[in-house]
């Protein structure tokens, strides 16, 4: 005999200041998402919303109100991707609460608020709060560079810090500074161009230039930190798994006092020449367990990026899975053979 799961049927009843459109979208977008989302029926009237199924499903969703209730008393608004961040985290089963960590705000600039996205995002925020270095490994999207820039803009607006120094090392396919054209303030420029990018968003785009001239902030390649000691400053190392293990070293000495360091990297996307080791591959073995330093890792589900990316990064780690799988299989194969002729 089979068991029929534990149905239930339970009714919330949203609080008369909140905006039911706001909450269930506009053509009810937020509300088709929550039927999709979870094995229960919805059903909606008023400002009373009926859920109908099986319990646990029904128990979530209800926790999914409360935080899309709670967001939008804080004057939030909500979208499909919101509704989407929150199941994911809700699904998690994690003791943040998903309106906690989406309404954690760093910076607002022109009108623009930037926050973490997903929970792993929060915890690399609070990671670089609590600690003297920290390590942000993900792959493309994820935020990292882009929520270290926001914490560097938010300490030199606080006075935590009187100056930010971004740098990168000057290794991406192949190429090399002697054989590009042009001055070496050109020649560094398309290595350093996402970090402007970046900064733009953060900061009125006609203050960056003085910023630069007074070396407030400080833009360049990684070879230039060579023999220099950086007090009271927000230095972020972006694209490290493009320095060798004696760069990552070479950089990590340069903290002075009163100073703070986030590396960034995606230990998959390494440029660096054939038998060259990876700075930043190796890093974690050699600093782990050293108080106050921090890694933290984000994955394609922290992807921020067109909703695609974060399916094309996913697609490309089971790919490469496979892939890996396959050669361990293959290696096995010829092995066997091997001891199946001696």
């Amino acid at each position: 005999m089979t068991e029929t799961p534990l149905t239930t049927k339970h009714t919330v009843v949203v609080p008369a200041s909140i905006n039911m459109v706001s909450l269930l979208g506009p053509g009810d977008e937020h509300l088709s998402l929550i039927e999709d989302s979870f094995d229960a029926e919805v059903h909606v009237r008023g400002n009373r919303i009926t859920f109908h199924g099986d319990a646990g499903e029904i128990a979530l969703a209800e926790r999914l109100v409360d935080e899309i209730v709670a967001m939008l008393r804080t004057g939030q608004g909500i979208t499909t991707e919101t509704v989407e961040r929150i199941i994911a985290m809700l699904r998690q089963e994690t003791t943040e609460r998903p309106a906690d960590v989406l309404s954690l705000n760093i910076l607002s600039n022109r009108g623009r608020t930037i926050r973490p996205k997903t929970l792993n995002q929060k915890r690399y925020v609070d990671s670089i709060d609590k600690h003297t270095i920290t390590f942000g490994i993900g792959p493309a999207g994820t935020g990292k560079t882009y929520l270290a820039m926001a914490k560097a803009v938010q300490a030199l607006t606080s006075k935590q810090a009187t100056r930010i120094i971004l740098t990168r090392p000057a290794v991406e396919a192949g190429e090399r500074l002697g054989y590009l054209p042009g001055t070496l303030s050109e020649k560094i420029d398309p290595y350093l161009r996402p970090l402007y990018d970046a900064l733009h968003d953060m900061i009125d785009p006609e203050t960056i230039p003085k910023l630069l001239a007074a070396g407030t902030i400080e833009v360049a390649p990684l070879a230039y930190m060579r023999g220099r000691t950086l007090n009271d400053a927000f230095i972020i190392l972006d694209e490290a798994q493009n320095t060798s293990p004696e760069q990552m070293k070479m950089f990590l000495t340069r903290l002075g006092f009163g100073s703070k360091i986030v590396v960034t990297g995606d230990v998959t996307q390494v440029d660096l020449p054939g038998g060259t080791k990876s700075g930043l591959k190796v890093v974690e073995g050699i600093l782990e367990g050293v108080e106050d330093v921090s890694f933290n890792r984000l994955t394609s589900h922290d992807v921020v990026r067109h909703r695609l990316v974060g399916k094309i990064v996913a697609a490309y780690d089971e790919f490469d899975a496979r892939s890996e799988n396959g050669v361990q299989q293959a290696q096995r194969r010829v092995a066997k053979s091997r001891e199946h002729h001696s």
